[in-house]
């Protein structure tokens, strides 16, 4: 059967609506400038929060992650505790995000127990099928794909690597496994990027914000409003079609399709 059409014109396919001081509100833009998100969350607490905040927002679909940024480097206790938290809400929802690895600097230490966990994660949702997940994968992108080819997760769901930094190589690896690649404003910015962008099937492409910015504890608050969203969104759609050489409307209507199915918005 035939999805029906979306009423939504835009998708921002990795975002952090959580971290506006209003995240409901932010939502109810959204939704009156037509557009859909997949809003990613940085630990299972974190997402029971965002879904009872977002609750009844028909332009949102919220990501039950445990962002590799969150996974202690020795802390046995801890790692056990964000999966047992993690599992039983994955049982629940079939939107999985931000989720992966990070090897970058910021991380040194915790690569090993961020693989220990994101192999649990991957395994989990190998077994049960069906779920979206957008993934981080900063100067791992080879390490994340040994776990979704050894787990097979991308053979029951749809993976998603948000802003793909990785090799050539790897990004036809992961481009033959069947992933989805959400692209936006600054991955485009780049020669390589955009390189990237025109290179992939055009139905694996999808496009993101990553907006808006984590708050800082230390200021005030910053008002979000959608236009933190809608305009960095409507960059990378120029962006992305100037990259590619189908027509504009045939790029918008295949990005917006692939993430209305997705998101089943």
């Amino acid at each position: 059967m035939q999805q029906p059409a979306s009423v939504f014109d835009c998708f921002d396919m990795h975002c952090h609506l959580d971290f506006a001081p209003d995240s409901r509100t932010l939502a109810d833009e959204l939704a009156l400038r037509g557009i859909g998100c997949f809003s990613m969350t940085m630990a299972p607490a974190a997402y029971e929060r965002a879904c009872a905040a977002l609750d009844g927002c028909a332009n949102v679909r919220v990501g039950l992650g445990v962002h590799p940024w969150e996974v202690p480097a020795d802390d046995e206790g801890r790692l056990r505790e964000l999966f047992d938290a993690f599992a039983p809400l994955a049982a629940k929802t079939r939107f999985i995000g931000e989720v992966g690895l990070d090897f970058s600097p910021r991380c040194f230490g915790a690569e090993d127990a961020q693989t220990r966990l994101f192999r649990e994660i991957a395994g989990l949702c190998a077994r049960e099928g069906g779920k979206v997940l957008s993934i981080h994968a900063v100067q791992s992108a080879s390490a994340v794909l040994d776990i979704l080819e050894e787990t097979r997760c991308c053979s029951r769901n749809t993976c998603v690597f948000h802003w793909f930094s990785g090799t050539s190589d790897e990004l036809k690896r992961a481009s033959d496994l069947g992933c989805c690649f959400s692209f936006g404003p600054r991955g485009l910015g780049s020669r390589r990027g955009r390189a990237y962008a025109a290179s992939l099937p055009l139905d694996q492409l999808l496009l993101e914000t990553d907006a808006p910015d984590a708050p800082q504890p230390t200021l005030e608050p910053v008002p979000v409003t959608a236009e933190f969203v809608a305009g960095p969104l409507s960059f990378a759609l120029t962006e992305l079609c100037a990259s590619r050489s189908e027509y504009s409307d045939t790029v918008t209507a295949t990005v917006r399709n692939t993430s209305a199915r997705l998101l089943s918005l």
